[in-house]
């Protein structure tokens, strides 16, 4: 199956947890947004999409040997938000941060080779998929500790803030951060000092393998925000022009020093939790609450907008296209690449007195 223009037929998707259909219901208004910025929104989830369906065909030959969380079906949240974000503008992301990367503008090759595990990888080939670094795109780098990420983001709002240089942070973690002290306490901190940030919760309903409704009483974590008095906004996380509406207004509420905001995007990640696999068969979720998900693809949502407005789809495919190529140019050159040199395995372990 083509993920980007293929999906199981179906009718309207029944609601799979208590709650999942509330957000669904909210307005669409595309005419407001120009071709311009849709077709941007469109290259930037075709690009993460193709990466990660190449991440995964790569994954399963066992040429990327380090852990991949793959962002098949959730391009949306980071494509809205980071099209809002300025070059020098923060992000912090997680384990699942691939689309993140690269719809901030991190340079896919560097990316590609980290995966490979090669010393022209972003982090020297020694952090793998989950540690990912671009200074130059605003990506002081991705960690895999639950909710870790969310602090330092804070603390960067907090130096932009104390320097008055204008950047906005934003931080990205998914539902299962939202059980972690560190989400609260850094929220309190951030609503106190009024700092720059946008909370960003991609709630695609599952810690790991575990659903969101056997963890919580109810499915209500944009209510978190209110005990700490921050605005939030729920969010249908496949529709990309909502995701790019609420992340605009709470780019803009930050930049104007009014502080922070709550996001909860609502979401699904197609794959398992790590690697390639689908958990069809783990008792986790059904094949058909999958396909049903699958339906809501964004991609195909925007594509089809972008059609009935007259961009053909023979310039579509050739988005499609020149992703390919792009990847496949960053994968040979991550091939070609050498791996980090053997007597280098101590550097960054120890500190050096002599610095």
């Amino acid at each position: 199956m083509n993920s980007l223009t293929e999906a199981p037929a179906a009718s309207a998707p029944r609601a799979i947890q208590k709650g999942h259909d509330e957000p669904f219901r909210q307005l669409n208004e595309p005419a407001s947004l120009s071709n311009e910025v849709l077709l941007t929104l469109y290259r930037m989830m075709v690009r993460a999409r193709r990466l990660e369906e190449k991440t995964a065909e790569l994954a399963e030959a066992q040429e990327i040997r380090c852990p991949v969380h793959l962002y098949l079906g959730q391009e949306a949240v980071a494509a809205g938000i980071c099209a809002n974000l300025d070059r020098t503008d923060y992000l912090f992301g997680t384990h699942r941060s691939h689309g993140h990367y690269l719809c901030k503008g991190g340079e896919l090759k560097p990316m590609i080779a980290e995966f490979f595990g090669k010393a022209t990888g972003c982090a020297g080939g020694r952090g793998g998929s989950m540690h990912l670094i671009d200074l130059q795109h605003g990506m002081p780098g991705t960690t895999p500790i639950v909710a870790a990420s969310i602090p330092m983001a804070v603390g960067a709002a907090l130096a932009s803030k104390m320097r008055g240089d204008g950047r906005v942070t934003a931080a990205f973690f998914g539902d299962g951060a939202t059980e972690e002290g560190t989400f609260h306490e850094s929220m309190n901190l951030a609503a106190v000092c009024k700092l720059p940030i946008v909370f960003v919760c991609e709630n695609n309903f599952f810690s790991s393998h575990l659903p969101l409704l056997k963890r919580h009483v109810q499915d209500n974590l944009n209510v978190y925000s209110h005990g700490h008095s921050v605005p939030e906004t729920r969010i249908d996380g496949n529709d990309v022009i909502a995701v790019y509406r609420a992340g605009k207004a709470a780019v803009e509420h930050a930049r104007a020093g009014h502080g922070p905001t709550f996001l909860e995007c609502r979401t699904y990640r197609w794959r398992g939790h790590v690697g390639p696999a689908w958990e069809w068969n783990l008792n986790i979720r059904s094949r058909e609450e999958v396909e049903e998900w699958m339906t809501r693809c964004p991609i195909r949502a925007l594509a089809n907008q972008l059609e009935a407005r007259g961009i053909g789809a023979t310039r579509l495919a050739e988005i499609t296209r020149q992703s390919d190529e792009e990847i496949e140019e960053a994968v040979r050159f991550a091939r070609a690449s050498e791996h980090p040199p053997t007597d280098s395995l101590l550097d960054f372990v120890y500190v050096d007195g002599e610095q």
